[in-house]
């Protein structure tokens, strides 16, 4: 895939300074233009712990009377704050030199994330608002910013953890990080950057692989239809174009490509097609896009996972996507990679990205190395019981399944996590469904696991958390009995669903602790201590093999890989350091091969 040259001249004659670029690479690979500005770096900032700013103007402020560096939050150590109280409110102010060669183009101002409630303002005007802990979002900035000229830029952030209507994840809600909670991120915490883009672009596409008739299907959307504007798309092996297509620019059209004998995406081979995007009027292209495509199919059947047609044991590890010095934002591209290659030296082959958006980098990291992910939001701190946090909720949701559902290594979206302070009033059950069909809607083509440990009102895979650590309990708890209903952790729920067959996966498991001894105390993992390296490896390995002697399992999810602050169970310390010889856990992990070979009929529960 062509990679973008990425000059920050503009960027440095507006800042003033010369520095090194944080998080210079493009921040959405699978729809990257060539033509755009990186806006991070050193912005002017203000707290605003009364959320008096707006009354006192500061929308319209030339600067704040401090520096952050962009894309990471205050609280950490990269943005040259490290805050780490509750912030109710935060300001940033830069300018905007727009160049002139950018005249006769829409000029949009993109936001990979930015916590939560977020106000942006040119020159004073309001331009747009989002809501959202993790999702991008964009605003057209035409009429505001001009070409060749020099403008303000300030955004307002405001956030409010612990009312129950947003998004948190793993943010801690007391003062101090606690148990499984952790420092906290406010205001902007992924890349920010301007494009120009023709105003009737590409704005999307859906691009769905369907390998039974070896063939890739496109569903454009263009910001302004016209049937006059012909939309070409070609796809790439190397350098060889394999298939070509055009049609019409219209949001109604369907670009059907050929892909015969397609190579096929799987963690074994990850291969991708390069795929470009042409849209042309009157013969001159006025939007190039390039993208890439993984020939894959996902679904679930007769109790299994499949992954190309063939049941798929999923050897999944949890990734809470924290970094010591960057919290939610990862340091570099290369720790995004980093930290998947470190996650296959062990043995997994997957992972679920737990109670946090993960930013679009993350997931071309995963389709290039070959790495199966779950998508999931950063639910917790959600009242699943309110109808206000249901509607931002749906909201942010939608937003990002439509941005991430292109990528081949996504398999599963699980949109709630242990939503297990539900009451039972109907807002819950009305909340599920909805998410449920949502995304069905949105994407039909793979599984949707409406609650990771259970809570279920309709879901695609029944998803369970057992953090048992004796073998023979783990077994006994685990496999299916005859007029007992499988292992849940919320069966006393009876206005929840019965399980119907679906995938059984104990998608949280584990959680060993490996504790140095000056930090026993003030640190914990799931159970007592492990005294021995060997113990820790037996223990291991004995729950592994309990999970082969459950055939209804057919995938699990490890917790985790990496410590994080005071939680100690990961494969790795949180400065992702090795703790144990990594080839003697990839063996273990590896006693259930991700294949499953002449795969038996399951048994069908019946109650």
């Amino acid at each position: 895939m062509k990679k973008t040259i990425i000059t920050a001249i503009a960027l440095l004659l507006t800042m003033g300074t010369a520095y090194a670029l944080p998080r210079a690479e493009y921040p959405r690979p699978q729809f990257e233009r060539a033509d755009w500005q990186n806006l991070n770096g050193e912005w002017s900032f203000a707290f605003d712990f009364g959320r008096t700013g707006q009354e006192r103007k500061w929308q319209e402020a030339k600067s704040f009377d401090r520096k952050i560096t962009v894309p990471f939050c205050p609280e950490s150590k990269l943005s040259g704050i490290a805050y780490t109280d509750f912030i109710p409110a935060v300001w940033y102010q830069r300018s905007l030199s727009i160049p002139a060669e950018w005249e006769g183009r829409q000029v949009r101002l993109n936001f990979g994330a930015s916590d939560y409630e977020t106000h942006v303002f040119i020159d004073g005007r309001e331009v747009g608002t989002h809501y959202g802990s993790g999702s991008s979002f964009s605003f057209d900035i035409t009429k505001q910013a001009r070409p060749g000229s020099t403008h303000n830029l300030v955004v307002w952030v405001k956030d409010n953890l612990r009312d129950g209507y947003q998004t948190g994840g793993k943010q801690a809600f007391e003062l101090f990080s606690n148990g499984c909670m952790y420092t906290r991120t406010t205001g902007i915490w992924q890349t920010v950057w301007l494009e120009p883009v023709d105003a009737e672009g590409l704005e999307s596409v859906f691009a769905v692989p369907d390998i039974d008739q070896q063939q890739l299907v496109v569903h454009p959307r263009f910001f302004k239809e016209s049937n006059t504007n012909k939309l070409t798309v070609r796809v790439f092996d190397g350098k060889k174009q394999v298939a070509v297509a055009t049609t019409s620019c219209t949001n109604g059209a369907v670009v059907v490509l050929p892909v015969k004998k397609p190579k096929l995406w799987s963690p074994e081979s990850p291969f991708l097609y390069d795929v470009t995007y042409e849209v042309s009027r009157g013969g001159k292209v006025i939007d190039k896009i390039s993208s890439y495509a993984g020939m894959r199919k996902v679904h679930v059947a007769g109790g299994y996972f499949y992954l190309n047609n063939q049941p798929y044991y999923q050897r999944l590890v949890l990734d809470q996507g924290f970094y010591p010095d960057g919290i939610w934002t990862a340091p570099t591209d290369e720790a995004l990679r980093r930290d998947i290659e470190l996650s296959k030296a062990v043995g997994f082959n997957g992972a679920r990205l737990h109670q946090k958006s993960f930013e679009e980098r993350y997931y071309y990291w995963a389709d290039k190395l070959g790495y199966i992910t779950w998508g999931e939001s950063a639910s917790w701190g959600l009242n699943v019981n309110n109808d206000l946090a249901a509607r931002n909720f749906i909201a942010e949701w939608t937003e990002l399944v439509e941005r991430d559902r292109n990528h081949p290594s996504l398999v599963t979206w699980t949109p709630f996590n242990e939503t297990w302070g539900n009451s039972g009033t109907g807002v819950y059950n009305h909340l599920m469904e909805d998410v449920y069909r949502i995304t069905r809607a949105i994407d039909p083509t793979r599984p949707v696991n409406d609650a990771s440990g259970d809570g279920h009102v309709r879901t695609d895979i029944w998803a369970v958390h057992n953090y048992e650590r004796d073998p023979q309990k783990l077994i006994d708890q685990l496999s299916f009995r005859k007029g007992r209903e499988p292992y849940r952790n919320q069966g006393d729920k009876n206005y929840l669903a019965k399980y119907d067959g679906q995938p059984y996966m104990l998608d949280e498991f584990g959680g060993l602790p490996w504790i140095k001894p000056e930090e026993r105390g003030t640190s914990w993992g799931y159970g007592s201590n492990i005294d021995t390296l060997d113990d820790f490896y037996r223990i291991l390995q004995d729950e592994i093999d309990a999970l082969k002697q459950c055939p209804n399992v057919v995938g699990f999810c490890y917790t985790q890989i990496t410590d994080v602050e005071q939680e100690k169970n990961g494969i790795y310390y949180y400065d992702r350091t090795p703790k144990f010889d990594n080839a003697r856990i990839k063996a273990i992990f590896e006693r259930i091969p991700s294949v499953i070979a002449n795969a038996p009929k399951l048994p069908v529960y019946k109650e």
